[in-house]
Order: structure tokens, then sequence, then C-alpha cells
């Protein structure tokens, strides 16, 4: 009888611990579980609890258990490389047409500035000028372009008579000098010494015409002036001007 009573107590004996680190155990499985549901969004709910900084904290239940707590944050990495260019995409698809524009307004070009004509005319009635050396008339024209040209015309009677053989010369002058470009404007006559039959003094006037084409004047106020002179290497006899007729000088502006 006494040694089985002994042999129980000892069993109890024996037990008893075991059932004690059994129930310790298992309420640290139930703190753990409800400790993962107290997380995130579920952290404000009136039956959420937490454990406690000693439990959280006890170097037991963490080696028991295997509890880990969370350290603190490392240092941001450095910044990786540049990553390699990717593949060029599929062409897209067309878009559609857009609208119908408005119809547009002709405007034609201009290359130049369209030519004007620029003229004048002077006219004498019965000049009668008989100087054989000297200016006889003069009419002021308005040149508007430097690089065109002036075309003048002197339409008169002339005239020259002498008893030996004389030449006179009408020509043009351009603010008082003769044209350069390319060559000076003029006219002559020229009387040969008559025959015995025929008088060398005969008195024939005829309606003559000065023409030409000058260039290189500049644009501006230019005085056109018709003169009467000798001939080189002649001897000058006696001239006439404008005798009982109308006299004119005209002036034309040309594009070059």
């Amino acid at each position: 009888m006494l040694p089985l009573l002994a042999r129980l107590l000892l069993l109890t004996c024996l037990v008893s611990p075991l059932y004690s680190v059994e129930k310790v155990r298992n309420r640290g499985f139930r703190k753990d579980a409800e400790y993962e549901k107290c997380t995130g969004n579920d952290a404000d709910k009136p039956n959420c609890t937490r454990p406690s900084d000693d439990a959280a904290t006890d170097p037991y239940l963490n080696n028991r258990y295997g509890s880990c707590l969370q350290g603190p944050a490392g240092n941001p990495g450095r910044e990786g490389n540049p990553g390699s260019n990717g593949i060029p995409g599929t062409p897209g698809i067309p878009g559609r047409d857009g609208p119908k524009g408005e119809k547009g307004e002709c405007v034609s070009e201009i290359f130049a500035e369209p030519w004007r004509p620029n003229y004048k005319q002077c006219a004498w009635n019965a000049l009668n000028y008989g100087i054989d050396l000297g200016k006889i008339a003069d009419c002021t024209f308005t040149k508007l372009r430097s690089d065109s040209a002036l075309r003048v015309v002197f339409s008169g009677s002339l005239r020259l008579k002498c008893k030996t053989a004389c030449c006179q010369r009408w020509y043009f002058t351009f603010n008082g000098a003769e044209c350069s470009g390319p060559l000076t404007i003029e006219s002559i006559i020229y009387l040969d010494q008559g025959s015995p039959e025929l008088n060398s003094t005969i008195n024939i006037h005829r309606t003559s015409t000065v023409e030409g084409l000058c260039e290189g004047l500049q644009a501006g106020l230019v005085d056109v002036a018709i003169w009467v002179g000798t001939c080189a290497d002649y001897p000058r006899g006696d001239a006439s001007t404008g005798w009982n007729s109308v006299s004119r000088v005209i002036i034309e502006e040309l594009p070059k």
C-alpha cells in the first residue's frame, strides 16, 4: 500500500511542471496571433490588443517563441546605372484626315516695281536764233531713277550759209556737259565752196532733228539744252535755228 501511494506522488510531481509550461506556451501563441491581427488598419478597433513593451523585449519569450523586433532603417542606397535604350516601338496608325481648310486668296507675286512713263516736251514758236556759237534753248527734266536712260530729240529748222567751205554742229548738253554714255548726241551741216554757176550764199532752211540716248545720269533734276558750235578743223559759217516754224525738245526716261 505504501509503495503504491509513493509512486502516485512521484508521478504527480513529474507531470505538473510539464502542464504549466504547456499552458504558458499556448498563452504565448495566442498573444502572437492576436498581435498579428492587430496590425495595419485593425489597430484602431476597440477589441484590438497589443503586447506590452515588457513582453516585446523579454529575451526569454524572444528565444522561446521566435518573436523578432524591427530594427532602425538603413541608409539609402546609391542610384543605379542608367538602363540601355529600349527597342523602338512600332509605327502608329495613321491619323484621320483633318477638316477642309478655307479657300485662300490669290496673290500675284511682284518681282519688280512696274515702270511708269516719264516724259516732257518743251516747244517754242519761231525762235529765229541767228547765233553761230552758244546755247539755243533748254528744258529742265526730273529723272526718277539712276539706272535709266534719257532719250532726247530736237526738231526744228536749221540753216547754214557761207562763201567758202564751212561746218556747224548742233548738240545736246546735260547739266552743262555733253553726254559720255556712250557718246555725244549731235548733228552737223557742212557746206562746200560753191561753183561759179551756184552762188554759195544760197539761203536754205530745212527742218532737221538731233536725237539720241544718254546713259549714266543720276536721278533728280537734269537741265537739258540744245547748243550750236563749230566742227573740228573747219571754219564756222552763218547759222540759223528755228526760223519761221515751231521748234521742240522732247525728253523721255527709258528703262535700261
